[in-house]
C-alpha cells in the first residue's frame, strides 16, 4: 500500500464542539486511517462550535474519501470545506516572467523598448553572435513536450502536461540559476515537432525535451543536436542516466565491487532503459542484460524490433541470457528498474549475489517494495522522496544547463554525461558514504556547482 505523501495534502475545515475531547478525537479519527496529520489549527474560537483547520498528508482519493466520512459521522461535527493543497500551489500555474530591468521614467523606457532598443537589435543584425550576450538566449531553456509519455501518466496531451513542464521550469530557476519555459505541442509527428523547434530555436540558449514516447524521441534528439547550434538533452533519456550512474558509482563503493565485475539485469527498454545501458557501458560496465515485456533482449532474436532496441539487443547481453526477468536476477548484483511498479516480489531477490544493489526507480510505485528489499539487498534505492537514496533527475538537469550556457558548449557528448555524473557522485564524501545515502539529495546546494564545474572542466 503506498504510504501517505506531502504530493497529497489536504486541509478540512470543520466545525468542532468546544472541547479538547472533540478535538483529539478528529486527530485520533485520522490517524487510524493511516493519515499522517500535520496540522491543527483553531480559526475562529468565539462561537458556540470551534473552527478548526485540520491538514493532514493522505494516500490517495479514496484515503481522502474515507477520512472525511469518518469525520462527518463524529458527534457535532461538520465538515465546510475540502482544500487540496497540491491543487492550490498550481492555480494560475507555478511560474511567472519578471523584469530584470525596471522602467521607473522615460529615461529607462527609452533604453529598454524604443528608441534605445533598436541600436541592440542592430548589433545583433550585425554580429547574430551577440544574441547570446545581449537577450534572454544568454540563460534560458526551453522545455519541449508532447504530452506523450509523461511519468506514470502516459499519453494525456499537451494540455495536461504542462504541470509537469512548469516543475520543470521551476527547478531550472530553484537549482541552477537557469530561466526556463514550457512549450507544448500539439502535435505528435516528429517531423514537425523538429520544425517547430528549430522555428523558436533564436529565442533560446538551450532545448530540454521531455515526456516525449520512444522510440520517436531518439530521432527528433537525434535530428535537432545536428540541425541547431545550442544543446539539446532528453532529461528522460540521459538525466536519469547521468544520476543512475553516479548512485552506481557510490553504491559499488559500499559493496566493494568494481562495475567492470558486476551482472546488472535492467528492467525497463525505452527511453531511460537504452540510455542508462549506454552509459554504463562508456564507464565500463561489460555484463548488462535489457528486460523488456517480452523477457531478456538478446542479439539471437531481433526481428521485430526498431532500430535502437536491436542496438541494444546487439551490443548487451554477452552470455546470451534468455528467459523472464525473475530468472534474469539468479546470480545477479545490481537490478535497475525503469519499467513498472509491482513486477518482483522482495523474496525473488533472494538469489542475487551477496552485497546486491537494487534501484527499483519506477515512480510512483517502485518495481519491488524498498523496505522489505533491504533484507535482501546491500544498497536500495528508488525514485521517490519518502525513501533514502532518491535517484532523481533535479540533481543533473539544472546543474549541467548551468554549464552548458556559461561555456557555449553544444555537444553533449558521452564523456560531458559521465563527467556529470562523477561530478554528483563526488558530493558525497568517503566519510559519508553508507547503504542509505549513495547519493546527495535534491537539496543539496553542492549539486548543481559540481555539475556545472564538470562541465566547464570538459569545456
Amino acid at each position: 500500500m503506498a504510504q501517505p505523501s506531502p504530493s497529497y495534502t489536504v486541509a478540512l475545515r470543520l466545525q468542532v464542539p468546544r472541547s479538547q475531547a472533540s478535538v483529539a478525537q478528529l486527530v485520533d479519527t485520522a490517524a487510524s486511517t493511516g493519515a499522517i496529520v500535520t496540522g491543527v489549527d483553531v480559526d475562529d474560537p468565539s462561537g458556540e462550535k470551534v473552527v478548526i483547520d485540520l491538514t493532514m498528508d493522505l494516500r490517495d482519493s479514496n484515503h481522502r474519501l474515507e477520512v472525511i466520512d469518518l469525520l462527518k459521522n463524529l458527534p457535532g461535527v461538520e465538515v465546510e470545506t475540502v482544500g487540496d493543497s497540491t491543487f492550490l500551489a498550481h492555480i494560475g500555474g507555478k511560474i511567472e516572467i519578471a523584469a530584470r530591468t525596471p522602467i521607473r521614467n522615460r529615461r529607462d523606457l527609452s533604453r529598454v523598448y524604443t528608441p534605445g532598443v533598436a541600436r541592440v537589435c542592430k548589433a545583433i543584425y550585425d554580429t547574430p553572435s551577440k544574441a547570446r550576450k545581449l537577450t534572454i538566449k544568454r540563460n534560458t531553456v526551453a522545455v519541449v513536450t508532447d504530452g506523450t509519455a509523461v511519468l506514470g501518466l502516459g499519453d494525456i496531451g499537451p494540455e495536461a502536461a504542462m504541470p509537469v513542464m512548469e516543475g520543470k521550469a521551476v527547478l531550472f530557476k530553484q537549482f541552477g540559476g537557469v530561466d526556463a519555459w514550457p512549450v507544448a505541442l500539439d502535435t505528435k509527428d516528429p517531423d514537425e515537432i523538429v520544425s517547430i523547434v528549430k522555428a523558436i530555436a533564436p529565442a533560446y540558449g538551450g532545448i530540454n525535451l521531455e515526456d516525449i514516447a520512444a522510440p520517436k524521441c531518439f530521432d527528433i534528439e537525434a535530428r535537432l543536436r545536428e540541425e541547431l547550434d545550442i544543446p539539446v538533452f532528453h532529461d528522460d533519456q540521459h538525466g536519469t542516466a547521468i544520476v543512475t550512474l553516479a548512485a552506481l558509482i557510490n553504491a559499488l563503493k559500499v559493496v566493494g565491487k568494481n562495475i567492470e565485475d558486476v551482472r546488472i539485469v535492467l528492467s525497463g527498454v525505452g527511453a531511460a532503459g537504452s540510455a542508462i545501458a549506454k552509459l554504463l557501458m562508456a564507464h565500463g560496465a561489460r555484463d548488462i542484460v535489457g528486460y523488456g515485456r517480452d523477457g531478456a533482449l538478446n542479439g539471437d532474436n531481433t526481428e521485430g524490433m526498431n532500430e535502437h532496441r536491436r542496438w541494444l539487443a546487439e551490443h548487451t547481453n554477452p552470455r546470451h541470457v534468455t528467459g523472464s526477468l525473475k530468472e534474469g536476477l539468479k546470480g545477479a548484483d545490481v537490478f535497475i528498474g525503469v519499467s513498472s511498479g509491482n513486477l518482483l516480489e522482495p523474496e525473488d531477490l533472494a538469489v542475487m549475489n551477496e552485497g546486491a544493489i537494487v534501484f527499483a526507480m519506477a515512480n510512483p510505485t517502485p518495481e519491488v517494495d524498498p523496505i522489505a528489499a533491504t533484507k535482501y539487498a546491500a544498497v536500495v534505492a528508488t525514485g521517490r522522496s519518502d525513501y533514502p537514496n532518491q535517484i532523481n533527475n533535479v540533481l543533473a538537469f539544472p546543474g549541467l544547463f548551468r554549464g552548458l550556457l556559461d561555456t557555449g558548449i553544444t555537444d553533449i557528448s558521452t564523456e560531458l554525461l559521465r563527467a556529470a555524473a562523477t561530478g554528483i557522485a563526488s558530493v558525497v564524501s568517503e566519510r559519508e558514504l553508507s547503504p542509505v545515502y549513495i547519493i546527495p539529495g535534491a537539496f543539496d546546494t553542492r549539486v548543481a556547482d559540481a555539475v556545472a564545474d564538470a562541465v566547464r572542466d570538459i569545456a
